[in-house]
Formats: structure tokens, C-alpha cells, sequence
């Protein structure tokens, strides 16, 4: 069996979203917990145990089935593709105005000039990689 077909099947299947929604909570949560916080750490798994249950209960919307990946066609792939371009934009944008205020208040902008390199240099790889495959 090849790879990719596995991978596929893997990502479009109702419950990966659902699982890895609730995995990246008790994560996320874990290190608040850990961190010293543990009333926002289980603030943190219960909103993404929520979000989960949302995924799992809300099956017969279409956009929810597109999130979770088992609803997938040619007109949500496109609709994805524009959403994540959007959203990229936003954040680069507000890297970027959060590095110049950083940097108008006289420090040194991190993390925003990192994250900035970051989305940079990806851009680029994705051009280049991108075009060698057309």
C-alpha cells in the first residue's frame, strides 16, 4: 500500500480531527499545568474537549465535515486553500506591525522578527518546490 493512500486516509477519516483536537488540548493544557497554571490548563483541555465534542456531534453540517476532512471535494479543497492564504496573510501582517512596534518602543522585536524569518523563508521554499513539481 502506498504511503500517501495511507496518509489520506488517515487525515480524511471523521475522527482524526476530533482525536488530534483533544490531543493538542491535553498538550497544550499539560504545559500550562505544568507551567504553574493549572486552573488555565484545565480551562484549555475543557475548551478543546468541547471543540472536539463539536466536531464529533455536528456531522450533518457540511462546513463542520469539511473541518473534520470527511467532507472534502474539489469545491472545499479551493475554499480551504483560500481560507489558509487569507489567514496567512493576517498573521504575516501582524508579525510585521508587531515587530515595528517592538522596534518603535526601542527592543529588539522578538519573537516577531523570528516568526517573520520564519514565514519568509517558507514562502520562498514553496515557491521553489512548488514550481519544480508544475
Amino acid at each position: 500500500m502506498h504511503l500517501k493512500s495511507i496518509s489520506c486516509r488517515v487525515f480524511t477519516t471523521r475522527w482524526f480531527m476530533p482525536v488530534f483536537t483533544v490531543a493538542l488540548g491535553v498538550a497544550l493544557g499539560g504545559a500550562q499545568w505544568i507551567g504553574g497554571d493549572r486552573e488555565t490548563g484545565l480551562t484549555t483541555m475543557a475548551l478543546f474537549v468541547a471543540i472536539a465534542a463539536l466536531l464529533v456531534l455536528g456531522g450533518r453540517s457540511e462546513t463542520i465535515r469539511a473541518l473534520r476532512g470527511d467532507g472534502r471535494d474539489e469545491r472545499w479543497a479551493h475554499i480551504d486553500l483560500a481560507a489558509t492564504a487569507l489567514s496567512g496573510i493576517v498573521v504575516i501582517t501582524a508579525i510585521i506591525v508587531a515587530c515595528g512596534w517592538e522596534w518603535a518602543h526601542g527592543r529588539d522585536g522578538s519573537p516577531f522578527v523570528q516568526l517573520g524569518a520564519i514565514a519568509g523563508l517558507t514562502y520562498i521554499a514553496g515557491l521553489v518546490v512548488l514550481r519544480a513539481r508544475s
